[in-house]
């Protein structure tokens, strides 16, 4: 199969394709004669194996150790289980930090409950003082240091 039917079979774009075997993801295809690129059902799995591992937020490093995984089925699995458990734990940083961001906004959003002008809004005379480097309600700076 040529490019175009590998990317619509697998669900992406053809620049998808070109990239992951520029990084060294999906194994370089065979040539035709007149230099078209010959995909195999092989690449296809191949792809979609990179694209489900994309789709559960893993980062191209851990994508290419899983897939050396893949090509040394041998090998035992215990840095496959530490892979994941380091992105669970990413996974909770970044629920950490969403919710920080979420406090911090309704902390925001609660300096202003009323329809006033842009000049008198609380939001708007937060993020100004953020931006001239004073305290605001959702940063306040640490006056500790």
């Amino acid at each position: 199969m040529r490019i175009g039917e590998l990317a619509q079979r697998s669900d992406c774009d053809v620049e998808t394709v070109r990239f992951y075997e520029r990084e060294g993801l999906l194994d370089l295809p065979a040539r035709e004669a007149n230099g078209y690129r010959r995909y195999t059902e092989t690449h296809l799995v191949e792809l979609k194996f990179i694209r489900h591992c994309r789709s559960l937020g893993m980062g191209l490093p851990d994508v290419r150790v899983l897939r050396s995984f893949q090509a040394n089925p041998e090998l035992a699995c215990d840095e496959i289980n530490q892979l994941i458990d380091g992105q669970i734990e990413r996974i909770h940083q970044q629920l950490d930090a969403l919710h920080l961001l979420e406090r911090q906004l309704h902390a925001l959003r609660d300096t202003c409950h009323a329809n006033r002008k842009a000049s008198q809004c609380g939001i708007m005379r937060n993020l100004a003082r953020a931006a001239e480097g004073e305290d605001c309600s959702c940063h306040p700076l640490d006056r500790t240091n």
